[in-house]
């Protein structure tokens, strides 16, 4: 295996599928390659996209979707264990709520509803990532975590993983944000919706998820004390992932 193998897999069927390998930690270890990877859904992949996704041996797979997500898009891979870790699209309902009430949904109110899904994740979903964090700690055998669009779902939880880990903030923001390098937006269902809206809906910006990190510092203290209170996530569970998910960085 080389040693800095490609971040994006440049799959056709999943434009955002992404290795966290290769980051390094304020101890200067870096995060394994090709174990944790980072994703939007799987049910596009192509035969192509299929055979690279085999090769790289993942073994289960952490979906954030919601029911009704999962039931329209729904993917099985031989040999793969999929774990529902389910997450309703919150920000979908809330823009539906503004249209049905006749008010303007515009590129600012998209952005509100989007930092609000944001520390809801912080507030309402820590069993799910504490969840994935289970999982994360039973087993090292390469995983892939998604949501639909492997942004913010996905992004919070890669986040919480590379904290975890001990990588710098400043990476963890580094990282969320090359979706917007990386995702191909899906093609416009709704007429009502401005391309200036579609733009910040399917697009990431640092300020949805300095608004996670804000309602971690607010309401509980701090990333520590978050992963520790609320994700089961302590320091001998840290020191744990560290020694499976991080090794020596090459010389």
């Amino acid at each position: 295996m080389p040693s800095h193998p490609d971040r994006c897999l440049n799959l056709a069927g999943a434009s955002n599928f992404r290795d966290l390998g290769g980051y390094r930690t304020v101890d200067g270890q870096q995060v394994r390659w090709r174990t944790l990877f980072r994703s939007d859904h799987l049910a596009g992949l192509t035969p192509q996209d299929a055979q690279v996704f085999n090769g790289l041996g993942v073994k289960r797979t952490f979906d954030f979707r919601g029911v009704g997500e999962r039931a329209s898009a729904a993917y099985r891979f031989a040999g793969v264990q999929q774990h529902p870790l389910p997450i309703e699209p919150t920000v979908v309902q809330g823009m539906q709520g503004i249209l049905a009430a006749g008010e303007a949904l515009t590129a600012e109110r998209t952005a509100e509803l989007m930092c609000l899904t944001y520390r809801n994740f912080v507030l309402h979903n820590a069993p799910r990532f504490a969840e994935m964090f289970g999982h994360l700690l039973r087993s090292d055998e390469p995983l892939v975590f998604h949501c639909t669009a492997g942004k913010d779902r996905t992004g919070f939880a890669a986040a919480l993983i590379l904290e975890a880990l001990g990588v710098p903030r400043a990476t963890v923001m580094r990282d969320y944000l090359l979706t917007n390098e990386f995702y191909r937006m899906p093609a416009a269902r709704d007429s009502r919706l401005s391309p200036e809206v579609l733009q910040v809906l399917w697009r990431v910006q640092a300020g949805f998820l300095e608004a996670a990190y804000q309602a971690v510092d607010e309401d509980f203290g701090g990333m520590d004390a978050y992963l520790a209170g609320q994700l089961d996530v302590g320091p001998q569970a840290r020191e744990h992932l560290r020694r499976v998910y991080l090794q020596a960085t090459p010389g």
